[in-house]
Parts: C-alpha cells; structure tokens; sequence
C-alpha cells in the first residue's frame, strides 16, 4: 500500500536524524497558507511536548504537508522549520520535513501522510490543519499523555473555539454560529478534524475515499465501532484536559448555511458509506479497512459518486438523505438545561433553510452523473469482496 500511495509526492526536505524514532509524528495539512503557516509553526514550536519529549529521552517528528498550492506555503514553511532546526532550545528532540503533494485535497493528503510519510516507529499521530491556532502550549502534550494513560481511547481530542468567543460586542449572526458550536460540543465522542491525535496503528488501517466530504464523521464511526465489528464505545474517543485550539469562524448567514449544508453532504456521505456498503462487507474486509476501501477505489474509482447517485434519486427530499436529519440536534437542544434551551434552537433549526430549494443538493446534475458513471455497483459488495479476496 506505501509504493501505491507515494508516488506523487515531491521535494522534501529533511532536517539531520534524531538518535532516537519520534514517540509522535505530527502532521500539518496546508493549502495556500502563506499568510498565517509562519504563524502556525510558531505555536506548534511553542508547546511543551518538546521539553516534555526530551526529559524523557524521546523525540518526535514535525511535517508540513502542504497539498496543491500555488502560493509560497511550502517556501515560507520550509525556512520556518529551518530557523527552529537551529535556535529551539530541544532541536535535539524532533525532526521536521517539507512534503509538497501535488494533487490539492486534504484527504489524500492525509492518506499519503498516514501511509507514506510518517515515521512507521511512530506511536501517536497528531493531525492538525495550518489555519487554527495553539494558544495553550501543553495542548498537544496533554493530548498525548490522554492517549497514554487511557489505553481504552483510539483517539484524543481538544475543545475547539471560535475566535468569536473574545469578541465583547457580538452580533445576531455571531451569536448563532457560537451557539451551533456549543451545541456540537455538547455532544459525547466529538471529533473536530481540525486537531487531534490518534494512535498510528488504528490510523493505518484508515483510508480515506476521495470524494468523502470531511474525514472527521467517517474516522469517528470507524474508531467507535473498532472498524464497524462492534457496538458504538464513546470512550473510544477522549478530550484532553487543559487542550484547546482557536479558528477563524464563519460568521455571516451566507457562509454559516453554505457551511451547514456543507456538514449536511458530509454527514449524508458518511452514513451512505458506513450504513449502506460498509457494513454489508465480511468482517474480515472490515477489520483490513484500509486496504478494503483502497482496492475498491483502485478498481471503481467513481464507486462512491455512483452510490451517491443512486440515493439522491432514491431519497428525492432532503429529509430522507440521513435518519433523523431533522430532530438529532432538536434532541440535544432538549438534552440541555432549560435556561439555555432558547439560546442553541436557532441554530438547531438552521438545517431547514438550508435545502429550502426545489433542487436537492444540486440533484439534476447528480443524476446525470450517475447516468454517465453506469450501474457497475450494483453487482454488491459481497460479490465484490469475494472476487478480490
């Protein structure tokens, strides 16, 4: 599976070996990040994991993966880490790497990385996007050390914040988007994609379709279920104490809906996936994830968009495109006390404008497509499983 999914990746560059393999690989996914990826490195270079590393004789690796750009990321990256390769008071304690892949795309960025680019000694992963911010410096340690000492959790998760909680004066439309964030976090087992550390084995049995929306859902309903052969184990999933991360939030009605039925498709994708071809597999193919979902790219590219298709024609109203679309956040809303209840319904309710159109989800197009694509899935998955075991 490594020669398959490095052969596009380009000029590297490599600081001097560690005398020891990195405990922690941590990888930092950048498309077109000129202005903030300097800012970005500063407050990975600023967390304690590095003294803490080196007190115990250990080390890690920092690499930047930077993903079909055309700006001057990758150059601004690179003489970043060159500069802390030289003056960070635990240099002797990471390794650090530019990787520039052509193809722009987080989830392929991230299936070379977890594949191809890690340190194969690394215990933890760490994955993080280049636009958010590390304010609390022992964030990534304490992530780490939950994973350590909770042996039960694949992953370990921060609390993520808008930017908007610092802002004194907020508007309606700020208010909103702060409440649909809490109402997230109030959920148990979240995982934000933004930031989080997961251990390198369950992660290398990941693999990421290409045309799967966001990562965050999919990894979440794989390391929960431990590949789909057991009942949902929230513990699977642990947040960090004292971890936290800042991003820019979405803040005008627009971007907030374009950025709900974003979550939406998302969401959709995700239990089409797990719900309708995944779980019909043999467990064996389940437990060899990675390289299940590999194979059925490598033969059927469009496979996922075929499936995709075929629901839309079958779904024909936006309500029926996941169960419970419309209640699953008026229930945590009521799961809430009573006194912030009028706060989160708003933007509980935000799910209806969204698909208010009379095209779903741009469904003429979708079913054109399918039509285009064929009917190849359609012979089934078992049938498909057995032909390629």
């Amino acid at each position: 599976m490594n020669a398959i999914l490095s052969r596009e990746i380009t000029a590297c560059a490599d600081a001097a070996p560690s005398k020891v393999k990195p405990l922690v690989s941590i990888a930092i996914f950048a498309w077109n990040e000129e202005e903030v990826i300097a800012t970005s490195l500063a407050y990975v270079f600023s967390q304690s994991m590095f003294s803490e590393l080196s007190k115990l004789g250990m080390a890690c690796e920092v690499v930047c993966v930077v993903n079909g750009t055309t700006d001057q990321t990758a150059v601004i990256a690179e003489r970043v880490m060159e500069t802390q390769a030289r003056v960070h008071a635990h240099a002797h304690a990471f390794e650090w790497r530019v990787v520039n892949i052509p193809q722009r795309g987080k989830l392929n960025a991230w299936n070379k990385y977890v594949h191809s680019l890690a340190e194969p000694e690394a215990e933890f992963l760490i994955m993080m996007d280049a636009d958010i911010r590390i304010q609390n410096r022992d964030t990534l340690w304490n992530m780490i050390q939950a994973l350590r000492k909770e042996p039960e959790a694949s992953v370990a998760v921060d609390r993520p914040l808008k930017d908007l909680v610092l802002k004194k004066n907020k508007s309606v439309s700020e208010r909103i988007s702060l409440a649909m964030s809490g109402l997230t976090r109030s959920a148990k087992g979240q995982l934000c994609g933004q930031l989080y550390a997961i251990r390198a084995k369950v992660a290398r049995n990941i693999y990421l379709p290409r045309d799967l929306a966001v990562e965050d859902g999919f990894i979440k309903a794989l390391v929960t279920t431990d590949f789909l052969t057991k009942p949902v184990n929230l513990k699977r999933i642990v947040l960090a104490k004292d971890a936290e991360h800042t991003f820019e939030a979405y803040t005008t009605p627009k971007v907030i809906l374009k950025n709900q039925k974003r979550q939406i498709m998302a969401q959709t994708l995700v239990h089409l996936l797990v719900d309708k071809y995944l779980k019909t597999l043999p467990e064996a193919a389940r437990r060899r994830m990675a390289e299940t979902l590999l194979r059925k790219e490598q033969s059927e590219p469009e496979w996922l968009k075929q499936i995709l298709a075929n629901h839309l024609r079958e779904a024909r109203f936006f309500w029926r495109l996941y169960p419970a679309l419309l209640t699953h956040r008026l229930k945590q809303v009521g799961k809430l006390p009573i006194v912030k209840r009028p706060i989160y319904y708003p933007a509980a309710l935000l799910v209806v404008p969204c698909y208010c159109r009379p095209r779903l989800w741009h469904g003429a197009r979708c079913r054109q497509e399918a039509r285009t694509i064929g009917q190849k899935h359609n012979a089934g998955a078992q049938r498909w499983w057995r032909g390629q075991d």
